[in-house]
């Protein structure tokens, strides 16, 4: 049973409420995903019964979610600070994304290089969306140019390198567990 905190059990029992609502389920329909009774599902979100681990995790499950969401409590970080990378002089913000993912916004103020030798290439997939001016993908003999709003996917096996084109741009870049540990390798080289 969950009893190490109140605050805690509260927002597990709200979480449980505002994912069936935001399904469009009923009591009823969610009772049955999870099989438990429309009276037990109810008491649960009310506070009426305790939290028993094994209807979480049925709860979690039926609600499409993990146990780790539906009882997570890391909430500290809802505010993130960017940071200065040191090597290229970008600015970045680390944002948290699914497990094996890893989303960074960015903003760049330099074009990419023009020596085709400084292209990368690793195993994996990124996907980058331009949030403000204009970034230029190099993606092995192509120079594309993605403008604001606009999103771009690729397979990091090609050789590839992002700047801007003419000022500063903020991206978003989002990065398969294999990019990610491409791109950290090629810092470290």
């Amino acid at each position: 049973m969950i009893q190490e905190d109140g605050d805690l059990d509260g927002l597990v029992r709200k979480r449980i409420r505002a994912l069936r609502v935001a399904q469009g389920w009923s009591l009823d329909e969610l009772a049955g995903r999870a099989k438990l009774s429309p009276s037990s599902l109810s008491r649960i979100e009310n506070g009426q019964r305790r939290l028993a681990l094994d209807q979480l995790v049925t709860l979690a499950r039926a609600l499409d979610t993990s146990l780790d969401q539906l009882v997570e409590t890391d909430t500290d970080d809802v505010i993130v600070s960017p940071m200065l990378d040191g090597a290229s002089g970008n600015m970045r913000w680390p944002i948290k994304a699914e497990p094996g993912m890893t989303v960074m916004r960015q903003r760049m103020t330099t074009p990419p290089p023009d020596n085709p030798a400084s292209l990368r290439a690793h195993s994996g997939r990124e996907w980058l969306v331009v949030l403000s001016g204009t970034a230029v993908l190099l993606l092995g003999n192509r120079r594309l140019r993605v403008e604001t709003n606009q999103a771009a996917e690729f397979p990091t096996m090609l050789p590839h390198a992002i700047g801007t084109a003419g000022g500063p741009c903020e991206i978003l870049g989002i990065f398969d567990r294999e990019a990610r540990r491409g791109h950290n390798a090629d810092k470290k080289a």
